[in-house]
Parts: C-alpha cells; structure tokens; sequence
C-alpha cells in the first residue's frame, strides 16, 4: 500500500473516531474522492448556470420585447449570448455556407449567418429544461407507484409491474416518437413524452428498496403506534430508501437530454428557428460535403459534455453510496 493510501485511511479513521457522519456527509465525503465524479459535478452546475440564465433573460431581451434598437444592438447586460441567436445576416454568410469561427463569431456563423455560440448557449437551455422537467414528472409517477407496489404486494404489485413491463418491453425511441405522433411536435410535448415513459425505472428501483426495509422495526413501531399505510410509506419507508433513486436521478437527466437531441435531429422535438442542440447537429450533416465544420464540432461537444457530465457524477453518486464499497 502506497503512502497516499496509508494518509487517505489514517484521515478516514481519524473522522470515523471522531462524531459520527451523516448520510450525506459521508457520501459527499467518499465522492469528493472520486476526481471524474467532480468534474462530472463541475460541468452539470456550468451547464446549470448557463441554462438558467439564459432561461431567465432569453424572453426579456428577444422574445417579449424586440425592437429595432435590440436588433441593431445584440449585446444586451446580463445576457450571455452575444447575439440574436435567431438573427438573419445574409451578409455573415457567404454563398450560403457561413463564415468559419473568428474574435466577433467564436463558434462561426451557420448558412443563415446566425451566430452559433448564441445559439449552443440558447440550446442549453431547452436541454436542461427537458432533462429537469421531463425527469421530474418520471420521478414523481415512480415515486407514487414504486412504494405502493412494494409495500402492499399482491395484486397491486402484479397490475403496476406488468404495467411496467409492457413499458420496458418497448425499443424506447420508438415509444417516445409513438408518443410525440400523438401529442404533436414541439417543445412541451417532448418532455410529457419522455416524463410519461421514465416512470418505471424509478417504480422498479423504488419497489426494491421498499421491499428491503419495510420489514424493519421502525416500520413495526411506527405500524403500533397507529400511523396509517400513506403515512408509514411516505414518511418512514420512502426517505430510508432513496440513496439510488438520486443515482438513477442524475443518470436519467442525461439521457433525457440525448433523447430531445435524438428527436430533434429527427425533426420531431424543437422546431426552427429555435435552437436545439440535436436540431443543430442535423442542419449541419448536409453541409459537412463544403467544409463546414464548426456547425457540428460545437454542439455535439456540448452535447456530449453535458451527457458526460451526467452520467460521470452518477456514477461517483453510485460508488459514494454502495454499502458495499463502503464496508
């Protein structure tokens, strides 16, 4: 054993010998450790931040109140993009394939001579809120029927399993693209459809967990004491049982974004000219033949960073909280 091993253990056993940790103190203790599961942590907030932002002031500055003195000054205070990310300036685009990344255009300008940093750090901000959103409605269906399931098993765990089943049971992409035929395209209607069909990973796992520990004595006493099934499953049992729902919270989030990518490249999710990290992707694939690089390069990284960023943190979540590695 390495002398770095030896002072991480001697710090451990000084800590363990001192008061004792939290759940989360702990967790954050062994995942500070883990350096991808950080940096996975540095991207979700940047990307965070960003989305945020531009979420905030992207309706204040282009949508509620345009006005020619807006167009002619793109720069607005407080605004990170630093133009019209749906401005039209034929003149930033030569022969119709765009101009190369430059001081003013970092990211180039697409065939439509729009800024294509204005539009990757709009585009964040649809990923993010799909990935939150969409993800929270998942969560929030598994959560009421995964306990539910667990704690009264019989036939109300048969109906809801086989009910998630059939969902597993379907290629996803094809269910999602199912979905968005009927809703229609557009925005909101992407987040319902990958809400609607998440719901049984968190059921699954919440199930298991419910199976686990709704045989212990604090479930028993809490039973004697006379608090009801509701009761017992949301206040006792549930927050017992969630340290790998926060895992399957943050794994889902990626995917959730990789799948309103897929679906605006495929032309079903955001529709032009907003700005979409998929839709984005697959308005450059036909001008790849002219050189025209950049259009792709920069919001697949942003893509893939974030994705990355996602499942890195989750999977140090996972590691930070797996009583076995613990032990």
């Amino acid at each position: 054993m390495d002398a770095r091993k030896t002072d991480e253990l001697v710090e451990e056993r000084i800590e363990e010998a001192g008061k004792p940790l939290g759940l989360w103190a702990d967790t954050w203790r062994r995942l500070r450790r883990n350096r991808l599961a950080l940096v996975g942590l540095g991207i979700i907030i940047v990307f965070l931040c960003v989305g945020s932002v531009e979420t905030v002031f992207y309706q204040a500055h282009w949508h509620v109140r345009p006005s020619p003195d807006t167009l002619a000054n793109p720069r607005q205070p407080g605004y990170l993009a630093p133009y019209d990310p749906n401005e039209v300036n034929y003149a930033l685009s030569p022969q119709g394939l765009g101009s190369p990344p430059s001081w003013k255009h970092p990211f180039g300008t697409d065939f439509l001579g729009r800024d294509v940093l204005s539009r990757v750090l709009i585009a964040t901000r649809i990923a993010m809120l799909v990935g939150i959103i969409a993800v929270a409605i998942a969560l929030t269906l598994g959560l009421l029927l995964g306990p539910i399931s667990g704690y009264y098993g019989g036939a109300v765990d048969s109906v809801i399993m086989r009910v998630a089943d059939i969902f597993f049971a379907f290629p996803y992409i094809l269910f999602v693209l199912l979905i968005m035929s009927v809703l229609g395209q557009g925005f909101q209607n992407v987040f319902i459809a990958i809400g609607v069909l998440g719901w049984a990973t968190f059921a699954r796992i919440s199930r298991g967990q419910v199976l686990s520990v709704k045989s212990m004595e604090y479930v028993e006493a809490a039973r004697a004491q006379g608090a009801g099934d509701l009761r017992i499953i949301f206040r006792h049992v549930l927050p017992n049982s969630m340290a790998p729902v926060y895992v399957a919270v943050a794994m889902a989030i990626g995917g959730a974004i990789a799948t309103e990518a897929a679906l605006s490249y495929l032309g079903i999710g955001v529709q032009p000219p907003n700005a979409s990290w998929g839709l984005m992707i697959a308005e450059s694939v036909q001008y790849l033949a002219s050189g025209n690089w950049w259009w792709l390069l920069f919001p697949s990284l942003a893509l893939v960073a974030t994705v990355f960023g996602f499942i890195s943190f989750g999977n140090g979540l996972r590691d930070a909280t797996d009583p076995k590695l613990k032990e």
